[in-house]
């Protein structure tokens, strides 16, 4: 894959630079905001080399690109400055999608960029896990402090994190989001909310209004409430202040607005709506697990499709901050899994080798956490494997739910984050992703698929349908009589001569037999049996004309074998005729044989060169256009 030229065909096709409002991406796709999504051509970037799949979702116009994504979108920054389209106020982003489709839209474009620290972060708070629990270092020593550090850092100040993201979301001032944050983490809160849980502080008050110690560390919904509040009020004070003092006097007076106000109000607000979300997921977990966990791990991959799984992420981050773990994260894992091992399956059972080399690379990504290469690459593909995995997933979910499995810290799902979720009942995490793969792999197998055709078998079926649009534009008339062929202009008769009646050739014959030289039907038979008119299967129709003035002999030396409106195949006799009589009557026997809906045609090519002709070589051949 180039992925310079792909991310210029991309930027061309989605109406240039000029249509972008702003773009990010996640682990598998681009996600343009784009002014006038009607300016995109999705079909031609769905066709590109490298593209897996193109859609719309809550006005986001997103191209799925998989693991080469990353590489393709610092290409595509190299193409623009897209950061300046981030205060468009046209883009149609804004204007399109319901409250839900725009709310999970906003989460997602929140949480996309941070996502590497969170993943590498989880991954690390595993390792932490497997070290404390096999004892493989000592819980005080130096290794196992800084390996806290490094694991605790990202999800300790992630309302930093996520101010910053959300800043660039809403339209807002960056650095005061950042001040924002800085406010929800100050010491004072986070020793005092300490102090209360020990029994020995109060909060502080505000002009009479309380103001609660609360450990903001690790939240979610205060920081990002916040900053959408932020971006109104700084817009708002920034309208009103006069240009000499934007300066100075609007960071001020915004952050005096808004840090108590967030204080007072939001975080303590933000604070409770997580953990009443915690409680009421645990609630939920703990009394009914299995239907739960069934499912979401059935639909999970159905969430993924319209990029709503992003609403999950911070409720599951939200968990872990509260509770210290989280029910979700472990069915998300089955999720994948499902995913991963119905492109295995489809590996094993394709013949088609270009559909094994996508099923193989998508297969790794898939058991690694990356799932969007294997449902759009090859389950939704072909239907039934995808069915597959949403059975698979649900009944492993059903499973991990219904023994309590949980996850200690946020993950990207894949085999690489396993380390998360040692510990008493990792055992029952094991079974539940042999059960989710097992069932997938086995039903993928039952219900089949139709397979990919393979180069050969499309080339073969082209020239196939290529040779039936050759035969649907071109109608081949064989010769109905034995003889010698005379080009139609030499007839001594001036009606067919000059093509009166329509184009076609002439056949002085050596044999009397008439003959259909095509299937078809008889349009017409004159009572006097020496002419015939006929209509092919393709509609061509066709005068048969024995000898010249022959009307005259009244049905004399004729004889007819077909009747009028019936239906005959090619070879089948029609009219038999007594040469010699013909000419001692002193009529011509020379048959002019003439496409009578010539106007119909293109071209009618006469087999003038052919010389002496049997029945079943061809003498006209008629184009269409």
């Amino acid at each position: 894959m180039n992925q310079q030229k792909l991310a210029k065909d991309i930027l061309s096709l989605v109406g240039g630079e000029e249509n972008v409002g702003s773009v990010t991406h996640c682990y598998t796709r681009l996600r343009f905001n784009l002014k006038n999504n009607d300016l995109a051509d999705k079909d031609k970037i769905e066709s590109l080399d490298g593209v897996i799949r193109v859609q719309i979702q809550s006005g986001q116009f997103q191209v799925v690109i998989g693991n080469e994504v990353g590489k393709v979108y610092k290409e595509l920054e190299k193409q623009g400055d897209f950061q300046s389209g981030e205060n468009d106020e046209t883009v149609q982003e804004e204007k399109k999608g319901n409250i839900i489709g725009r709310f999970f839209e906003v989460i997602a474009s929140i949480f996309t960029p941070i996502i590497p620290a969170i993943a590498g972060a989880g991954l690390v708070k595993g390792i932490l896990g497997l070290v404390t629990t096999f004892n493989w270092a000592p819980a005080d020593s130096d290794i196992v402090t800084v390996l806290n550090i490094v694991a605790d850092a990202v999800f300790y100040f992630l309302p930093f994190f996520l101010a910053v993201s959300a800043a660039r979301k809403f339209k807002t001032n960056e650095f005061i989001a950042l001040a924002l944050a800085g406010g929800l983490m100050y010491p004072t809160l986070i020793e005092g909310a300490k102090a209360i849980a020990e029994g020995g502080a109060e909060g502080l008050s505000l002009f009479g209004i309380p103001l609660p110690f609360i450990n903001y560390s690790s939240t979610v919904i205060p920081i990002i409430i916040s900053i959408w509040l932020l971006s109104y009020v700084h817009r708002w004070v920034d309208a009103i202040m006069p240009n000499a003092l934007r300066v100075i006097f609007t960071p001020t007076i915004v952050l005096l607005i808004m840090i108590p106000f967030q204080l007072v109000a939001i975080g303590p607000l933000g604070s409770y709506l997580g953990i009443g979300l915690a409680d009421g997921i645990t609630w939920l977990f703990e009394h009914a697990g299995i239907l739960a966990g069934g499912i979401l791990g059935a639909t999970r991959p159905l969430l993924v499709i319209v990029g709503m799984h992003y609403g999950l992420m911070p409720i599951a981050i939200q968990n872990i901050a509260v509770l210290g773990f989280d029910y979700l994260v472990p069915v998300f894992l089955m999720a994948n899994m499902g995913q991963a091992a119905a492109a295995l399956a489809v590996f094993i059972k394709t013949k088609n080798k270009d559909l094994k080399t996508i099923a193989a690379s998508s297969t790794v990504s898939a058991f690694l956490g990356i799932t969007e290469p294997a449902m759009y690459g090859v389950n939704l593909r072909l239907k039934k494997p995808f069915i597959a995995a949403l059975i698979g997933s649900g009944i492993g979910g059903a499973f991990i739910t219904g023994f309590g499995v949980t996850a200690s810290a946020f993950v990207l799902p894949g085999l690489t984050s396993l380390p998360v979720f040692s510990g008493p009942k990792f055992i029952y995490l094991i079974i539940g992703l042999i059960i989710t793969i097992a069932v997938t792999m086995v039903l993928t197998f039952l219900l089949g698929f139709k397979d990919m055709e393979t180069k050969k078998e499309k080339t073969e079926a082209a020239a196939v349908e290529d040779g039936q649009q050759i035969a649907n534009k071109e109608t081949v008339v064989n010769s109905p009589l034995e003889g010698k062929v005379i080009p139609l202009q030499e007839v001594s008769d001036p009606t067919f001569a000059e093509g009166l009646l329509g184009k076609g050739i002439a056949v002085e014959p050596t044999n009397g037999e008439v003959i259909a030289p095509f299937n078809g039907s008889i349009e017409s038979l004159f009572q006097t049996k020496h002419a015939i008119g006929l209509r092919s299967e393709q509609g061509l129709e066709l005068l048969i004309h024995i000898g010249l003035d022959t009307v005259n002999l009244e049905g004399k030396h004729f004889e007819a074998h077909v009747e009028q409106g019936q239906a005959v195949k090619q070879g089948e006799l029609l009219i038999t005729f007594d040469i010699d009589k013909i000419k001692d009557a002193g009529y011509p026997t020379v048959t002019p044989v003439i496409v009578t809906n010539s106007s119909d045609y293109q071209e009618i090519l006469p087999n003038d060169q052919a010389g002496q002709v049997k029945q079943d070589e061809w003498i006209l051949k008629a184009v269409k256009e």
